[in-house]
């Protein structure tokens, strides 16, 4: 196998461990970007690999183990991230701590989550190899399951396949922080930077934007990984807004869920179907006479052209008579806050946050709730 040879400092391409040289070798696996989670068998059926050579150290692509190589990229990437010399970063996925080594040099210092402890065993020796692991804090677990230290930005190569619920801790979660300079998938990054009418304009951006600014800093080539991933990636700047609107979020996350899923489709069409008054109707009520819970929305959800509003129900079933009267004018009210306001023929894919958000409170005066609990 033929590598390509690059010119940098650091030991990626050997390293040691126990006495034993170690080589960066691949498995092959398919569809990585979209896989939600990972399992080593995954990796053990697509290619037989050497259990018992300790020198080998194998990246799984279902993990999205991509290590970035290129040394220019890497010193954009901290020097982008405007690292304070006062600073504690946090690092998603450091991996075998080629961007770890460039981040210790210039914060006082960087906490590292990583689930793979053969990464962390690399991780380890090279920050102490240079005379840095005082510097440098490793937490062994799953990022997502995990609570952050406080930390004052976050500087990442994310992996794919977690980029969306990850990002989602960052900007919603309770940890306050400076800014989130990140490597992502680059159509992931296109759909987060997008802005109304825009084709890729989605719920993620919607729900992002509320509370951060977006910043794009550079496009990343696949060719500067190992191994080489099918897609580019570009990288971000998230900055968390100093004001943010005052909403309800659960409201507001309930609310972005029923009008973009489906997107281009006008709100009236929208609005205007039976289950769709029903459902609004009993979470209503729900709001109003403090009932309890029966029914949970997804909080934070980048999938925006799927929704089971248009599947054929039985409205009998979902309709009994007694309720046709009211939920007939329940729906009046909620079309009739469209019509007044102007937004009955317009799609979400076009509307501004500001738009999105003055909305969302006429109908909360109206007394049409999307959350259960909303306030």
């Amino acid at each position: 196998m033929l590598w390509r040879i690059y010119s940098f400092s650091f030991d990626i391409a050997r390293f040691v461990i126990r006495g034993q040289p170690l080589r960066l070798l691949v498995t092959k696996s398919s569809n990585y970007y979209n896989r939600k989670g990972y399992d080593d068998d995954d990796d053990k059926k697509i290619r037989k690999i050497n259990e018992g050579d300790e020198g080998n150290i194998y990246l799984h692509k279902s993990r999205g183990q991509y290590i970035l190589t290129n040394p220019r990229v890497l010193d954009t990437i901290v020097r982008k991230a405007d690292v304070r010399s006062t600073d504690t970063i946090l690092e998603i996925g450091p991996g075998t701590g080629n961007l770890t080594l460039k981040l210790l040099q210039v914060a006082q210092k960087v906490v590292a989550i990583e689930i793979d402890k053969r990464m962390v065993e690399i991780l380890i020796n090279r920050a102490s190899n240079r005379g840095l692991e005082n510097r440098l804090s490793v937490i062994c677990k799953d990022a997502l399951k995990t609570e952050f230290p406080q930390f004052d930005a976050v500087v990442a190569n994310i992996p794919y396949g977690i980029s969306s619920p990850l990002i989602a801790k960052f900007v919603f979660g309770t940890n306050s922080f400076r800014s989130a300079t990140l490597l992502l998938q680059k159509e992931f990054a296109r759909r987060l930077l997008a802005n109304p009418g825009d084709s890729q304009f989605n719920r993620l951006a919607v729900n992002v934007k509320l509370v951060a600014d977006i910043e794009f800093i550079m496009d990343v080539s696949k060719r500067d990984f190992i191994p080489c991933p099918k897609v580019d990636s570009s990288v971000v700047k998230i900055h968390p807004k100093v004001n943010v609107p005052s909403v309800d979020m659960n409201e507001w996350w309930a609310f972005t869920r029923t009008c973009f899923s489906k997107k281009n489709k006008t709100l009236g069409a929208t609005f205007k179907q039976k289950k769709k008054a029903y459902e609004l109707l009993r979470r209503s009520e729900m709001v109003d006479q403090h009932k309890d819970k029966v029914m949970t929305n997804c909080i934070f959800d980048d999938e925006t052209n799927k929704s089971n509003d248009e599947e054929e129900v039985d409205e009998e079933h979902l309709h009994p008579p007694c309720f046709e009267k009211e939920m007939n004018l329940f729906r009046d009210k909620i079309v009739e806050v469209l019509r007044t306001s102007g937004f009955e023929e317009k799609r979400p894919s076009k509307l501004s946050n500001e738009e999105l958000l003055y909305l969302l409170s006429l109908f909360n005066q109206a007394g049409i709730h999307f959350h259960d609990k909303a306030k």
